[in-house]
């Protein structure tokens, strides 16, 4: 009974809380690019926007020293300027077993092979969205495989999940009859393998398949798709059964409007992305790519691998001016070439380009309340001003480059810029291309006169010709603190 007591009052001890003031304003019609890309989906497109937020959490990690780790959380904002005046942003409960955990509802999922404060993003996951409600099972942390001689590790997750964006798509078509859905289904999955141990040799590769799956729900306006006659009513039910989740975990079935020329159910697509680095004495150096797909024929090599992210990042000695540095270059000009024909009788060999990424047949794009699930520098749909959920810009040539730093204790810095050349898309090219530039600069400080209170402010600057010529600033003032603080016996 006296175990059972313990256990039972520990879940209500070291509750984190934290209470954010944002406000934004800027002299163009869209805000700064970094402003809204990158942050979870708590950010805005617009001239003037601001938000409170408000969260409890007990992190899983505080019982890091025990077997059983129990946590929760719930996270809500209220905002102005944005797609949602109120939205739960996270609100979960998690319980992991030695390295074994399970977690369901909403939850902010930091990137695995991306620095989740420098980087553009991963072209597959990124931090550009709200969070997918959902049940996942992961391995958390690198799990040895390989017994004493601790070489290669694994680690990774399944999860099944529902979009919660169908009010929003509904409204953003406005009755513009182009593609959206209610109620569709998100499938996740990765896969990590790491083979080498800095204790003993200073270098380390680390490899990965990442997938993920849009499927099920209720498609909106689905026209007949090239050259199979068939028909369509507005609201199209489409599967969500077992075969249906089975198709989604291993790529297989075929769409409602597929017509002669069945695909594979759902938007499936993902990436390969590996890592190699260097591990110095109070520095690091790492390199690293991440390879896209929308189908086999560029999962695979019967297309050459001409789109990828490749990044350099340092991890410096410590110092007083730079702490990180990141360049990122990001490629989707080939997309397996602009030609595509399926294998007919009378023309068997299939020609299997153009794949338009980040875009679908059925549901339009991939994205969650009108930011992509992936990487931002494909612009997200919320952009559009058409209705339309598609990724209009998603050949482009991109530069990225990150910097952060800790002058002091109480301060911390970073900074973004960000160049992209597109050329729209194959099904509808720009005449010429496109250019835009992005940069923030931002500084946080946490002064330790006052315990739990932090301010940072960022400016930053849009041009160019996608989203407009604008310059900004944004303020976000945060109080955290701990209910009920016990440390572990």
């Amino acid at each position: 009974m006296a175990l059972e007591c313990a256990a039972q009052s520990r879940i209500f001890e070291n509750i984190g809380y934290q209470v954010s003031l944002n406000g934004a304003a800027s002299t163009g019609d869209k805000a700064p690019f970094w402003f809204n890309a990158g942050r979870y989906g708590v950010g805005s497109t617009e001239q003037y926007s601001g938000y409170l937020r408000a969260a409890v959490e007990r992190d899983v990690e505080t019982d890091s020293l025990r077997r059983w780790l129990v946590g929760y959380g719930l996270d809500l904002v209220g905002a102005l300027g944005s797609v949602s005046a109120f939205n739960v942003q996270q609100a979960y409960i998690a319980a992991q077993y030695e390295n074994a955990r399970l977690t369901v509802g909403s939850r902010e999922t930091p990137m695995v092979m991306k620095d989740g404060e420098l980087s553009s993003g991963g072209m597959t996951f990124s931090q550009n969205a709200v969070p997918i409600p959902q049940v996942r099972f992961e391995l958390p942390r690198w799990w040895n495989i390989s017994g004493k001689s601790r070489l290669v590790f694994i680690k990774g997750h399944i999860a099944y999940g529902m979009l919660t964006d169908g009010w929003w798509q509904e409204h953003h078509n406005a009755g513009t009859d182009q593609l959206y859905s209610k109620r569709s289904l998100y499938h996740s999955k990765a896969g990590y393998l790491k083979i080498g141990n800095e204790d003993k040799f200073p270098l380390t590769f680390t490899g990965g398949l990442e997938m993920a799956c849009q499927f099920g729900g209720t498609a909106y306006n689905m026209a007949a798709r090239g050259g199979t006659g068939a028909t369509f009513e507005k609201a199209t039910k489409l599967g969500s059964g077992f075969k249906d989740f089975f198709h989604a975990f291993i790529p297989g079935g075929s769409d409602a409007n597929d017509g002669d020329y069945g695909n594979v159910g759902g938007n499936q697509l993902g990436s390969w992305t590996a890592d190699l680095t260097y591990h110095g004495k109070g520095w690091k150096l790492r390199a690293y790519f991440d390879h896209f797909f929308e189908d086999h024929s560029q999962m695979f090599w019967e297309y050459a691998w001409k789109d990828n992210l490749v990044g350099l990042e340092a991890t410096l000695p410590q110092n007083r001016i730079v702490s990180k540095a990141l360049v990122e270059y990001v490629y989707t000009m080939d997309q397996s070439g602009p030609l595509y024909h399926d294998k007919t009788p009378a023309c068997p060999e299939g020609l299997y380009g153009r794949d338009n990424y980040y875009n679908h047949h059925v549901y339009g794009g991939y994205q969650h309340w009108g930011q992509t699930l992936g990487n931002p520098l494909l612009l997200s749909p919320v952009y559009n001003t058409d209705g339309s959920l598609s990724c209009r810009f998603n050949r482009v040539q991109a530069f990225h480059a990150g910097l952060a730093g800790d002058p002091c204790p109480d301060v911390h810095w970073r900074a973004l810029f960000t160049h992209v050349r597109t050329l729209g898309t194959y099904d509808a090219p720009t005449p010429t291309p496109r250019h835009a530039t992005y940069f923030m600069a931002e500084v946080g400080y946490t002064p330790h006169q006052m315990p739990g209170w932090g301010a940072t402010l960022s400016i930053g600057t849009n041009a160019g010709q996608l989203i407009g010529t604008s310059q900004g600033l944004m303020l976000t003032v945060t109080k955290t603190g701990v209910f009920n603080r016990r440390t572990v016996e």
